[in-house]
């Protein structure tokens, strides 16, 4: 790439993350727990009112999240809450997990600019979806094998 080309590319990124966080920057350019949990012990996807959609499996051992993988639609910052979001869940216990909210996820991440408030709230949201329908199956067993899963 031309030293002028790479400039320019370098201008651009700079400007669109302008006023986010590096923890943002991180967490939306690589984000960690991507993918889906196979035999997930709880699952939900959830649409956003900005029209994103995330989805959550967790994977539970005696009380904990162990494992918690994420996707989304979504922009770099609902990509960056989602990643947070599972990065804050494993290794809790289900009810502290559950306690989890937009402002944890915002204070984790170093904050958000106020038109991307509600990518926290979405991954916050999703998460508990997630971890009532672990509960929900984990009372009654059988309707598991009633419900299209994945």
């Amino acid at each position: 790439m031309s030293s002028e080309l790479g400039k320019f590319v370098e201008d651009v990124q700079k400007e669109m993350w302008s006023g986010y966080t590096e923890t943002v920057i991180a967490h939306a350019t690589n984000p960690r727990n991507i993918g889906n949990v196979p035999n997930a012990d709880g699952f939900r996807s959830i649409t956003g009112f900005c029209g994103d959609t995330m989805q959550i499996w967790l994977k539970v051992k005696e009380g904990t999240i162990s494992d918690a993988k994420f996707w989304t639609d979504g922009c770099g910052t609902t990509i960056a809450a989602g990643s947070m979001v599972t990065e804050l869940a494993k290794g809790r216990k289900i009810g502290e997990a559950h306690r989890l909210s937009q402002d944890d996820i915002l204070k984790a991440l170093g904050s958000l600019p106020e038109e991307s408030l509600h990518c926290a709230a979405l991954a916050a949201d999703a998460l508990k979806v997630a971890i009532r329908d672990y509960l929900a199956y984990t009372k009654e067993p059988w309707k598991r094998a009633y419900q299209q899963r994945y």
